[in-house]
């Protein structure tokens, strides 16, 4: 089956972010994701998966392990199992990226201390 944003399962996350699951299965997880401006995500690490985030478009920073990592258009990073990470758009324009887990990432999340990357 063909699967698009206007067909996929829709959720909302963290400050009026969005996300489609373009691929939800126990090994796999394609995420498609909306970041307004000005949002973040939660710090966080997985104790299973490997997750890459792919920007679509705009740019994103990216906190792994306590190190900055600016992601632009057309940009990856793989964070593995364990390590601590957050999103972060801090720019006034939407960002659109893809966040690929393996395995799935639902129930394998574990909220990360504080590495204090505030911007808000």
């Amino acid at each position: 089956m063909k699967i698009s944003k206007n067909n996929a399962e829709h959720y909302l996350w963290g400050d009026n972010c969005d996300g489609w699951h373009l691929v939800k299965n126990q090994d796999l997880s394609i995420i498609h994701e909306r970041m307004p401006g000005n949002t973040c995500e939660v710090r966080h690490y997985h104790l299973q998966s490997r997750q890459f985030f792919f920007i679509l478009s705009g740019s994103a920073m990216l906190e792994v392990n306590g190190e900055q990592v600016i992601l632009n258009q057309q940009e990856g990073y793989e964070v593995p199992p364990l390590v601590p990470h957050q999103i972060f758009n801090q720019t006034d324009s939407e960002v659109e990226l893809l966040v690929i887990s393996q395995p799935n990432s639902k129930g394998d999340r574990v909220l990360a201390r504080s590495n204090s990357l505030h911007y808000r």
